[in-house]
Protein backbone atom coordinates (compact mmCIF):
# COMPACT_ATOMS: atom_id res chain seq x y z
CA UNK A 1 0.00 0.00 0.00
CA UNK A 2 1.22 3.56 -0.01
CA UNK A 3 2.40 5.25 2.14
CA UNK A 4 3.81 9.47 2.99
CA UNK A 5 7.55 9.00 3.32
CA UNK A 6 7.92 10.46 7.33
CA UNK A 7 4.89 8.76 8.67
CA UNK A 8 5.50 5.70 6.76
CA UNK A 9 8.73 4.72 8.02
CA UNK A 10 7.43 5.14 11.64
CA UNK A 11 4.63 2.61 10.95
CA UNK A 12 6.89 0.41 8.79
CA UNK A 13 8.39 -0.88 11.97
CA UNK A 14 5.31 -2.33 13.21
CA UNK A 15 5.04 -5.52 10.97
CA UNK A 16 7.67 -7.75 12.97
CA UNK A 17 7.93 -11.96 12.72
CA UNK A 18 9.48 -13.80 15.18
CA UNK A 19 10.86 -17.00 14.99
CA UNK A 20 10.06 -20.38 17.02
CA UNK A 21 12.70 -21.92 18.62
CA UNK A 22 13.64 -25.39 17.10
CA UNK A 23 15.72 -27.59 19.87
CA UNK A 24 16.53 -31.05 18.43
CA UNK A 25 14.33 -34.02 19.82
CA UNK A 26 15.77 -36.20 22.05
CA UNK A 27 13.70 -39.70 21.50
CA UNK A 28 13.08 -41.26 24.81
CA UNK A 29 13.02 -44.94 25.51
CA UNK A 30 9.86 -46.73 24.21
CA UNK A 31 9.74 -48.00 27.42
CA UNK A 32 9.37 -44.88 29.50
CA UNK A 33 6.36 -44.05 31.11
CA UNK A 34 3.85 -41.78 29.87
CA UNK A 35 3.57 -38.16 31.63
CA UNK A 36 0.45 -36.79 32.71
CA UNK A 37 -2.02 -36.47 29.63
CA UNK A 38 -2.26 -33.15 28.17
CA UNK A 39 -4.65 -30.65 29.01
CA UNK A 40 -5.96 -27.94 26.38
CA UNK A 41 -6.42 -25.98 29.26
CA UNK A 42 -3.60 -26.49 31.21
CA UNK A 43 -0.38 -23.53 30.87
CA UNK A 44 3.17 -25.32 30.13
CA UNK A 45 6.23 -23.89 30.32
CA UNK A 46 10.01 -24.94 28.85
CA UNK A 47 11.06 -28.68 30.16
CA UNK A 48 7.25 -29.36 31.13
CA UNK A 49 6.36 -33.01 29.57
CA UNK A 50 2.82 -34.29 28.70
CA UNK A 51 1.51 -36.93 26.67
CA UNK A 52 -0.85 -38.11 23.90
CA UNK A 53 -1.60 -40.28 22.01
CA UNK A 54 0.62 -43.05 23.24
CA UNK A 55 3.88 -40.65 22.80
CA UNK A 56 5.67 -37.99 25.60
CA UNK A 57 6.10 -34.70 24.04
CA UNK A 58 8.81 -31.84 25.99
CA UNK A 59 7.79 -27.91 26.23
CA UNK A 60 10.56 -25.63 24.35
CA UNK A 61 8.39 -22.50 26.05
CA UNK A 62 4.83 -21.25 27.23
CA UNK A 63 2.41 -22.50 25.63
CA UNK A 64 -1.37 -23.61 26.20
CA UNK A 65 -3.62 -25.40 23.96
CA UNK A 66 -1.43 -26.66 21.95
CA UNK A 67 -1.90 -30.12 20.94
CA UNK A 68 1.35 -32.08 20.93
CA UNK A 69 0.57 -34.45 18.32
CA UNK A 70 0.29 -31.71 15.60
CA UNK A 71 2.74 -28.70 17.17
CA UNK A 72 6.03 -31.13 17.20
CA UNK A 73 7.67 -30.14 13.82
CA UNK A 74 10.83 -28.19 13.46
CA UNK A 75 10.05 -24.62 14.16
CA UNK A 76 7.38 -25.81 16.99
CA UNK A 77 6.52 -25.39 20.57
CA UNK A 78 6.71 -29.58 21.55
CA UNK A 79 9.65 -32.05 21.46
CA UNK A 80 8.24 -35.40 20.21
CA UNK A 81 10.35 -37.57 23.02
CA UNK A 82 8.82 -41.09 21.11
CA UNK A 83 6.60 -43.56 22.15
CA UNK A 84 5.68 -44.39 26.00
CA UNK A 85 4.15 -46.76 27.84
CA UNK A 86 2.73 -47.45 31.15
CA UNK A 87 -0.11 -46.27 32.66
CA UNK A 88 -1.53 -43.25 30.87
CA UNK A 89 -3.27 -40.83 33.15
CA UNK A 90 -7.55 -39.88 32.01
CA UNK A 91 -6.99 -37.86 29.12
CA UNK A 92 -9.73 -35.47 30.08
CA UNK A 93 -8.81 -32.63 31.85
CA UNK A 94 -10.32 -31.27 35.63
CA UNK A 95 -12.66 -29.08 35.33
CA UNK A 96 -10.68 -26.48 36.78
CA UNK A 97 -7.52 -25.90 35.06
CA UNK A 98 -4.55 -25.61 37.15
CA UNK A 99 -3.39 -21.74 38.29
CA UNK A 100 0.44 -22.83 37.80
CA UNK A 101 1.93 -25.06 35.36
CA UNK A 102 2.21 -28.64 35.84
CA UNK A 103 5.66 -28.59 36.73
CA UNK A 104 6.78 -25.39 39.15
CA UNK A 105 9.54 -23.78 37.05
CA UNK A 106 13.63 -22.53 38.43
CA UNK A 107 13.12 -19.58 40.33
CA UNK A 108 16.14 -18.58 38.52
CA UNK A 109 15.55 -17.93 34.90
CA UNK A 110 17.11 -20.63 32.59
CA UNK A 111 20.95 -18.95 30.60
CA UNK A 112 19.16 -19.05 27.41
CA UNK A 113 15.83 -17.42 27.35
CA UNK A 114 12.50 -19.45 25.77
CA UNK A 115 12.07 -17.77 21.99
CA UNK A 116 9.08 -16.49 22.41
CA UNK A 117 7.58 -14.43 25.25
CA UNK A 118 4.97 -15.87 27.57
CA UNK A 119 2.28 -14.14 26.62
CA UNK A 120 -0.66 -13.15 29.66
CA UNK A 121 -3.39 -14.61 31.16
CA UNK A 122 -5.26 -14.69 27.73
CA UNK A 123 -2.48 -15.96 25.93
CA UNK A 124 -2.15 -13.25 23.73
CA UNK A 125 0.86 -10.92 23.02
CA UNK A 126 0.77 -7.45 23.21
CA UNK A 127 3.70 -5.86 21.25
CA UNK A 128 4.87 -1.88 20.45
CA UNK A 129 6.75 -0.25 18.27
CA UNK A 130 9.25 1.98 20.30
CA UNK A 131 10.48 5.33 17.52
CA UNK A 132 14.47 5.74 17.17
CA UNK A 133 13.50 9.82 16.63
CA UNK A 134 10.93 10.29 19.45
CA UNK A 135 13.76 11.17 21.78
CA UNK A 136 14.32 14.16 19.80
CA UNK A 137 11.30 16.54 18.79
CA UNK A 138 8.50 13.91 20.56
CA UNK A 139 10.74 14.20 23.79
CA UNK A 140 9.28 10.64 24.36
CA UNK A 141 11.49 7.96 26.41
CA UNK A 142 11.61 4.87 27.52
CA UNK A 143 11.00 6.12 30.92
CA UNK A 144 7.60 6.85 29.00
CA UNK A 145 6.71 3.25 28.99
CA UNK A 146 6.61 3.21 32.72
CA UNK A 147 5.02 5.98 33.82
CA UNK A 148 2.04 5.53 31.38
CA UNK A 149 1.99 2.22 32.47
CA UNK A 150 2.46 0.63 28.97
CA UNK A 151 5.29 -1.39 30.16
CA UNK A 152 2.99 -3.20 32.69
CA UNK A 153 1.31 -4.67 29.67
CA UNK A 154 3.63 -5.32 26.96
CA UNK A 155 5.42 -8.49 25.72
CA UNK A 156 7.42 -7.84 23.46
CA UNK A 157 8.76 -3.81 22.41
CA UNK A 158 10.21 -3.74 19.01
CA UNK A 159 13.19 -1.27 18.44
CA UNK A 160 12.72 0.66 15.08
CA UNK A 161 14.70 0.82 13.38
CA UNK A 162 18.19 0.14 12.42
CA UNK A 163 19.54 0.58 8.48
CA UNK A 164 20.50 -2.10 6.27
CA UNK A 165 23.09 0.15 4.15
CA UNK A 166 24.69 -1.73 1.07
CA UNK A 167 22.88 -5.12 1.94
CA UNK A 168 24.43 -5.30 5.66
CA UNK A 169 22.52 -4.63 8.94
CA UNK A 170 24.20 -1.30 10.40
CA UNK A 171 23.34 1.33 13.04
CA UNK A 172 20.38 4.10 12.18
CA UNK A 173 21.07 6.96 14.59
CA UNK A 174 24.23 6.07 16.75
CA UNK A 175 23.15 9.07 18.95
CA UNK A 176 20.14 8.17 19.53
CA UNK A 177 20.69 4.56 20.13
CA UNK A 178 23.92 4.05 22.12
CA UNK A 179 25.50 7.97 22.95
CA UNK A 180 23.02 9.93 24.06
CA UNK A 181 23.18 10.93 28.13
CA UNK A 182 20.31 10.64 29.77
CA UNK A 183 19.49 13.13 33.57
CA UNK A 184 18.56 11.12 36.33
CA UNK A 185 15.03 12.66 35.28
CA UNK A 186 14.73 10.84 31.88
CA UNK A 187 16.29 7.39 32.91
CA UNK A 188 14.58 4.45 33.76
CA UNK A 189 15.40 4.26 37.32
CA UNK A 190 15.90 7.54 38.31
CA UNK A 191 20.22 7.81 37.98
CA UNK A 192 21.45 9.75 35.37
CA UNK A 193 24.24 8.54 32.37
CA UNK A 194 28.22 8.26 33.00
CA UNK A 195 30.32 9.60 30.86
CA UNK A 196 32.82 6.59 31.56
CA UNK A 197 34.99 5.16 28.83
CA UNK A 198 33.25 2.28 27.36
CA UNK A 199 29.50 3.50 29.62
CA UNK A 200 26.56 2.28 27.47
CA UNK A 201 23.95 5.35 27.05
CA UNK A 202 21.23 6.38 24.70
CA UNK A 203 18.25 4.51 24.30
CA UNK A 204 19.80 1.09 24.47
CA UNK A 205 20.95 1.65 27.90
CA UNK A 206 17.52 2.50 28.61
CA UNK A 207 16.16 -0.81 26.92
CA UNK A 208 18.64 -2.51 29.21
CA UNK A 209 17.44 -0.65 32.65
CA UNK A 210 13.77 -1.57 31.11
CA UNK A 211 14.59 -5.54 30.88
CA UNK A 212 15.41 -5.12 34.68
CA UNK A 213 12.65 -3.60 36.35
CA UNK A 214 10.31 -5.80 33.78
CA UNK A 215 12.45 -9.15 32.69
CA UNK A 216 9.67 -10.38 30.66
CA UNK A 217 9.40 -8.03 27.88
CA UNK A 218 11.45 -9.04 25.28
CA UNK A 219 13.62 -6.17 23.21
CA UNK A 220 13.62 -6.78 19.49
CA UNK A 221 15.85 -4.94 16.75
CA UNK A 222 13.92 -3.68 14.25
CA UNK A 223 15.91 -3.08 10.75
CA UNK A 224 14.57 -1.60 7.70
CA UNK A 225 10.95 0.39 7.63
CA UNK A 226 9.73 2.60 4.53
CA UNK A 227 13.17 4.26 4.39
CA UNK A 228 15.68 1.93 5.25
CA UNK A 229 14.49 -0.82 3.14
CA UNK A 230 16.30 -0.17 -0.07
CA UNK A 231 19.21 -2.08 1.37
CA UNK A 232 17.15 -5.25 1.29
CA UNK A 233 17.82 -6.34 -2.57
CA UNK A 234 21.11 -6.36 -1.82
CA UNK A 235 20.88 -8.73 0.97
CA UNK A 236 18.87 -10.65 -0.97
CA UNK A 237 21.57 -11.25 -3.54
CA UNK A 238 24.06 -12.64 -0.51
CA UNK A 239 21.65 -14.00 1.93
CA UNK A 240 24.58 -15.69 4.05
CA UNK A 241 26.72 -12.05 4.19
CA UNK A 242 23.51 -10.00 5.64
CA UNK A 243 22.87 -12.88 7.97
CA UNK A 244 26.34 -12.23 9.31
CA UNK A 245 26.48 -8.17 9.24
CA UNK A 246 23.16 -8.67 11.44
CA UNK A 247 24.57 -11.13 14.09
CA UNK A 248 27.80 -9.07 14.42
CA UNK A 249 25.51 -5.74 14.91
CA UNK A 250 23.34 -6.91 17.15
CA UNK A 251 25.53 -9.27 19.55
CA UNK A 252 28.17 -6.23 19.76
CA UNK A 253 29.37 -7.01 23.21
CA UNK A 254 28.29 -2.96 24.11
CA UNK A 255 24.51 -4.30 24.13
CA UNK A 256 23.89 -8.22 23.54
CA UNK A 257 22.25 -8.52 26.53
CA UNK A 258 19.61 -6.13 25.28
CA UNK A 259 18.35 -7.88 22.63
CA UNK A 260 16.09 -10.63 22.67
CA UNK A 261 15.53 -10.72 18.78
CA UNK A 262 15.86 -9.32 15.13
CA UNK A 263 12.82 -8.12 13.52
CA UNK A 264 13.70 -7.98 9.76
CA UNK A 265 10.39 -4.91 8.12
CA UNK A 266 11.39 -5.36 4.46
CA UNK A 267 8.79 -2.69 2.40
CA UNK A 268 8.80 -4.80 0.25
CA UNK A 269 9.90 -8.09 -1.32
CA UNK A 270 9.90 -8.17 -5.17
CA UNK A 271 7.61 -5.19 -5.29
CA UNK A 272 7.79 -1.53 -4.76
CA UNK A 273 7.55 0.70 -1.72
CA UNK A 274 10.38 3.77 -1.62
CA UNK A 275 12.15 1.86 -3.05
CA UNK A 276 11.48 -0.89 -5.56
CA UNK A 277 12.79 -4.53 -5.33
CA UNK A 278 12.79 -7.31 -8.52
CA UNK A 279 15.02 -9.76 -6.66
CA UNK A 280 12.50 -12.22 -6.92
CA UNK A 281 9.39 -14.37 -5.08
CA UNK A 282 11.91 -16.41 -3.29
CA UNK A 283 14.23 -13.96 -1.96
CA UNK A 284 12.01 -12.96 1.45
CA UNK A 285 12.36 -16.68 2.25
CA UNK A 286 16.40 -16.76 1.31
CA UNK A 287 16.86 -13.60 3.84
CA UNK A 288 14.52 -14.99 6.27
CA UNK A 289 16.54 -18.49 6.57
CA UNK A 290 19.53 -16.96 6.50
CA UNK A 291 18.86 -15.28 9.37
CA UNK A 292 17.07 -17.78 11.46
CA UNK A 293 20.05 -20.29 10.14
CA UNK A 294 23.00 -17.69 11.34
CA UNK A 295 20.97 -16.41 14.69
CA UNK A 296 20.09 -20.33 15.66
CA UNK A 297 17.06 -21.40 17.15
CA UNK A 298 17.05 -19.79 20.79
CA UNK A 299 16.69 -16.11 19.33
CA UNK A 300 13.55 -14.47 18.27
CA UNK A 301 13.14 -13.36 14.62
CA UNK A 302 10.48 -11.38 13.42
CA UNK A 303 9.02 -9.76 10.38
CA UNK A 304 6.66 -6.87 9.23
CA UNK A 305 4.99 -7.57 6.09
CA UNK A 306 2.62 -5.67 3.43
CA UNK A 307 -1.35 -6.60 4.29
CA UNK A 308 -2.10 -6.36 0.97
CA UNK A 309 -4.90 -8.49 0.29
CA UNK A 310 -5.65 -7.81 -3.50
CA UNK A 311 -5.57 -10.25 -5.76
CA UNK A 312 -2.11 -9.79 -7.25
CA UNK A 313 -1.13 -7.64 -4.86
CA UNK A 314 2.47 -7.22 -2.49
CA UNK A 315 1.35 -10.78 -1.05
CA UNK A 316 1.13 -12.52 -3.84
CA UNK A 317 4.76 -11.82 -5.03
CA UNK A 318 6.73 -13.35 -2.93
CA UNK A 319 6.60 -16.51 -0.84
CA UNK A 320 5.46 -15.11 2.46
CA UNK A 321 4.68 -18.36 3.52
CA UNK A 322 8.16 -20.08 3.09
CA UNK A 323 9.94 -17.11 5.37
CA UNK A 324 7.02 -17.46 8.33
CA UNK A 325 7.14 -20.53 8.35
CA UNK A 326 11.05 -19.93 10.01
CA UNK A 327 9.66 -17.15 12.72
CA UNK A 328 7.35 -17.45 15.75
CA UNK A 329 5.33 -14.05 14.59
CA UNK A 330 4.48 -11.99 12.01
CA UNK A 331 2.99 -8.49 11.69
CA UNK A 332 0.74 -7.52 8.59
CA UNK A 333 0.59 -3.89 8.74
CA UNK A 334 -2.50 -3.20 8.43
CA UNK A 335 -2.99 0.26 8.57
CA UNK A 336 -2.05 2.86 5.98
CA UNK A 337 -4.35 1.68 3.42
CA UNK A 338 -5.70 4.95 2.77
CA UNK A 339 -4.55 8.79 3.60
CA UNK A 340 -3.60 11.78 2.16
CA UNK A 341 -1.01 10.30 0.49
CA UNK A 342 -4.07 10.73 -2.48
CA UNK A 343 -4.15 14.48 -1.75
CA UNK A 344 -7.97 14.61 -3.73
CA UNK A 345 -9.50 11.58 -2.03
CA UNK A 346 -11.68 9.96 -1.99
CA UNK A 347 -11.84 10.00 2.59
CA UNK A 348 -11.94 6.64 3.56
CA UNK A 349 -10.48 4.80 6.81
CA UNK A 350 -6.58 3.98 6.83
CA UNK A 351 -6.95 0.95 8.76
CA UNK A 352 -10.17 -0.79 8.17
CA UNK A 353 -11.02 -4.58 9.86
CA UNK A 354 -13.52 -5.16 7.01
CA UNK A 355 -14.84 -4.10 3.64
CA UNK A 356 -17.38 -1.54 3.69
CA UNK A 357 -19.98 0.03 0.69
CA UNK A 358 -17.66 2.42 -1.48
CA UNK A 359 -13.95 1.56 -0.41
CA UNK A 360 -12.13 2.50 -2.66
CA UNK A 361 -9.64 -0.56 -3.28
CA UNK A 362 -10.47 -3.92 -3.26
CA UNK A 363 -8.20 -5.97 -0.92
CA UNK A 364 -7.24 -3.06 1.31
CA UNK A 365 -8.70 -4.18 4.72
CA UNK A 366 -7.48 -5.99 7.42
CA UNK A 367 -9.88 -9.38 7.36
CA UNK A 368 -8.53 -9.46 3.75
CA UNK A 369 -4.85 -9.48 4.59
CA UNK A 370 -5.55 -11.74 7.03
CA UNK A 371 -7.66 -14.13 5.30
CA UNK A 372 -5.28 -13.84 2.31
CA UNK A 373 -2.45 -14.85 4.38
CA UNK A 374 -4.59 -18.31 6.35
CA UNK A 375 -4.87 -19.26 2.66
CA UNK A 376 -1.61 -19.43 2.06
CA UNK A 377 -0.59 -21.66 5.00
CA UNK A 378 0.53 -19.20 7.73
CA UNK A 379 -1.04 -20.26 11.00
CA UNK A 380 -3.07 -17.89 12.36
CA UNK A 381 -1.69 -17.98 15.33
CA UNK A 382 1.71 -16.81 14.49
CA UNK A 383 -0.24 -13.75 12.77
CA UNK A 384 -0.88 -10.08 14.97
CA UNK A 385 -3.42 -7.53 13.97
CA UNK A 386 -1.54 -3.99 13.19
CA UNK A 387 -3.25 -1.15 15.27
CA UNK A 388 -2.01 2.42 14.61
CA UNK A 389 -2.26 4.76 17.46
CA UNK A 390 -2.54 7.73 14.70
CA UNK A 391 -5.01 8.68 12.69
CA UNK A 392 -4.68 9.98 8.95
CA UNK A 393 -6.69 12.97 7.11
CA UNK A 394 -7.78 15.53 5.05
CA UNK A 395 -8.49 18.95 4.75
CA UNK A 396 -10.98 20.92 2.02
CA UNK A 397 -13.72 17.61 2.60
CA UNK A 398 -17.43 18.86 2.88
CA UNK A 399 -18.84 15.13 3.35
CA UNK A 400 -19.21 13.83 6.79
CA UNK A 401 -19.31 9.72 5.67
CA UNK A 402 -16.29 8.45 3.83
CA UNK A 403 -16.08 8.97 -0.01
CA UNK A 404 -16.08 12.67 -0.09
CA UNK A 405 -13.46 14.51 -2.36
CA UNK A 406 -10.63 16.53 -0.65
CA UNK A 407 -7.96 19.42 -1.51
CA UNK A 408 -5.23 18.14 0.50
CA UNK A 409 -3.45 16.55 3.57
CA UNK A 410 -5.46 17.90 7.12
CA UNK A 411 -2.50 19.85 9.14
CA UNK A 412 -0.60 17.75 11.28
CA UNK A 413 1.91 18.48 14.17
CA UNK A 414 4.95 16.63 13.08
CA UNK A 415 3.47 15.84 9.22
CA UNK A 416 0.73 16.93 7.21
CA UNK A 417 -2.01 14.08 6.89
CA UNK A 418 -1.04 12.39 10.06
CA UNK A 419 -1.59 13.12 13.64
CA UNK A 420 -1.51 11.33 17.37
CA UNK A 421 -4.47 9.56 18.48
CA UNK A 422 -3.68 11.66 22.16
CA UNK A 423 -4.13 14.91 19.84
CA UNK A 424 -7.24 13.86 17.71
CA UNK A 425 -9.19 12.22 20.84
CA UNK A 426 -9.71 16.12 21.86
CA UNK A 427 -8.89 18.25 18.63
CA UNK A 428 -11.15 16.47 16.73
CA UNK A 429 -13.34 13.48 18.57
CA UNK A 430 -15.09 10.91 16.39
CA UNK A 431 -18.47 11.46 14.89
CA UNK A 432 -18.47 7.75 13.30
CA UNK A 433 -17.72 4.19 12.27
CA UNK A 434 -16.96 2.03 9.15
CA UNK A 435 -15.23 -0.93 8.26
CA UNK A 436 -14.44 -2.12 12.13
CA UNK A 437 -13.03 1.85 12.84
CA UNK A 438 -13.75 5.31 13.34
CA UNK A 439 -13.59 8.78 11.28
CA UNK A 440 -14.57 12.18 12.60
CA UNK A 441 -15.51 15.40 10.51
CA UNK A 442 -14.15 18.45 12.50
CA UNK A 443 -14.55 21.58 9.96
CA UNK A 444 -13.19 21.18 7.07
CA UNK A 445 -10.86 18.31 8.27
CA UNK A 446 -11.64 14.69 7.79
CA UNK A 447 -9.69 11.94 10.02
CA UNK A 448 -10.00 8.40 10.60
CA UNK A 449 -8.57 6.56 13.44
CA UNK A 450 -8.63 3.99 16.29
CA UNK A 451 -10.31 4.42 19.34
CA UNK A 452 -10.93 2.57 22.89
CA UNK A 453 -14.11 1.38 21.39
CA UNK A 454 -12.72 0.18 18.13
CA UNK A 455 -10.17 -1.78 19.23
CA UNK A 456 -12.44 -3.44 21.49
CA UNK A 457 -14.44 -4.33 18.32
CA UNK A 458 -10.89 -5.55 16.87
CA UNK A 459 -9.89 -7.52 19.73
CA UNK A 460 -13.21 -9.17 19.34
CA UNK A 461 -11.80 -10.29 15.94
CA UNK A 462 -8.21 -11.14 16.95
CA UNK A 463 -10.09 -13.62 19.68
CA UNK A 464 -12.06 -15.25 16.99
CA UNK A 465 -9.92 -15.84 14.27
CA UNK A 466 -7.22 -17.28 17.00
CA UNK A 467 -4.70 -14.45 16.01
CA UNK A 468 -1.63 -14.56 18.22
CA UNK A 469 -2.61 -10.98 19.46
CA UNK A 470 -1.75 -7.18 18.76
CA UNK A 471 0.63 -5.09 17.49
CA UNK A 472 1.13 -1.21 17.02
CA UNK A 473 2.73 1.55 16.07
CA UNK A 474 3.81 3.45 18.12
CA UNK A 475 4.19 4.72 21.77
CA UNK A 476 3.89 7.88 21.49
CA UNK A 477 0.88 8.50 19.88
CA UNK A 478 -1.22 7.01 23.10
CA UNK A 479 -1.84 8.87 26.13
CA UNK A 480 -0.06 9.82 28.96
CA UNK A 481 -2.07 6.99 30.73
CA UNK A 482 -1.76 4.76 27.36
CA UNK A 483 -5.73 4.51 26.88
CA UNK A 484 -5.17 2.58 23.51
CA UNK A 485 -2.48 -0.21 24.69
CA UNK A 486 -5.06 -0.23 27.96
CA UNK A 487 -7.89 -1.23 25.40
CA UNK A 488 -5.76 -3.76 23.43
CA UNK A 489 -4.66 -5.52 26.76
CA UNK A 490 -8.07 -5.61 28.32
CA UNK A 491 -9.80 -6.89 25.34
CA UNK A 492 -7.73 -9.78 24.67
Amino acid sequence: MQKSLRRATWVSAIVVVAATAAVPATQASAAAACAPAWSSTAVYVKDNVASQNGHNYTAKWWTQGESPATKSGQWDVWIDNGVCGGTTPPTTPPTTPPTTPPTTPPTTPPTTPPTTQPPGPSGKNVVGYFAQWGVYGRQYFVKNLVTSGSAAKLTHLLYAFGNTTGGQCTIGDSYADYDMAYTAANSVDGVADTWDAGALRGSFNQLRKLKKAYPNIKIIWSFGGWTWSGGFTQAAANPTAFANSCYNLVKDPRWADVFDGIDLDWEYPNACGLTCDASGPASYNNVITAVRNKFGNNFLVTSAISADGSNGGKLDVADYASGISKLNLVFPMTYDYFGAFAPQGPTAPHSPLNSYSGIPQQGFWSDAAIQKLKSKGVPASKMLLGIGFYGRGWTGVSQTAPGGSASGAAPGTYEAGIEDYKVLKNSCPATGTVGGTAYAKCGSNWWSYDTPSTIAGKMAYVKQQGLGGAFFWEFSGDTANGELITAIKNNL
